[in-house]
């Protein structure tokens, strides 16, 4: 009889191991991202306590990696230590991620009145493109694809619209109470904090597929047309 193989798991520390602890990672914080909606639309209990777990959850995987990481990249080729430098700036920002989500968490349940209806409109308008920004992440990173590595780092320009129509509807309004306009410029800033964080992914994700960084090429002037 033919013996079956076994499937072994990831040698601990090893590149696979790493690799996939970013893949979890990324799951992670789009769970946070859809609980943190999930809060704000039905004030689910349960929401709340999953995105305290997803940054919890978070911690612990950013500690995994940064006790690993150091032996690990000695032992490693030069391809093998790329990724690995990959794997630990993409927790890093995941760990901000579910940092940030968790403080806007904490702060809509602590918040002294309801939220009004354009402000709950936008927190979930943020939240949703946040989730679906970490969605593509997740998949860009499993399938090395550059397209989601540009569609993240497009789709960031969407939190900022909605954070700075939260900070004008705030600044201009004398009719909303002090406490509530700094709570809700606060969220606002968290989440347009996040979105940074979810586009650094975006383009560590480029920069892994292309070799390349995208952060130090120079701008290109406006009106100017490649091969001129």
């Amino acid at each position: 009889m033919v013996g079956t193989r076994r499937k072994t798991a990831p040698e601990h520390g090893s590149t696979a191991e790493m690799t996939g602890l970013v893949e979890q990672s990324c799951l992670v914080a789009k769970d946070a991202a859809f609980n943190l909606r999930d809060f704000l639309e039905n004030s689910s209990n349960m929401a709340f306590i999953a995105v305290k777990d997803c940054e919890k959850e978070l911690d612990r995987m950013e500690r995994r990696i940064d006790e690993q990481i150091t032996s690990a990249i000695t032992q490693v080729t030069e391809a093998e230590a790329r990724e690995l430098l990959a794997c630990l700036k993409f927790i890093i920002d995941l760990e901000r991620i579910g940092d940030l989500t968790w403080s806007v968490t904490q702060r809509l349940q602590h918040l002294s009145s309801r939220l009004q209806k354009d402000d709950r409109r936008d927190l979930i308008a943020m939240a949703e493109v946040l989730e679906k920004m970490l969605t593509t992440v997740h998949q860009g990173f499993m399938n090395r694809n550059l397209e989601s590595a540009n569609w993240v780092m497009k789709t960031d320009s969407q939190i900022d619209h909605l954070c700075h129509a939260v900070f004008r509807r705030h600044l201009d309004s004398k009719d909303r109470s002090r406490d509530y306009s700094t709570n809700l410029l606060l969220m606002a800033q968290a989440f347009e904090r996040a979105g940074d964080h979810a586009k650094n992914l975006g383009e560590e994700l480029f920069h892994l597929v292309e070799g390349r960084s995208m952060r130090h090429e120079p701008k290109r002037p406006k009106g100017s047309r490649s091969g001129s």
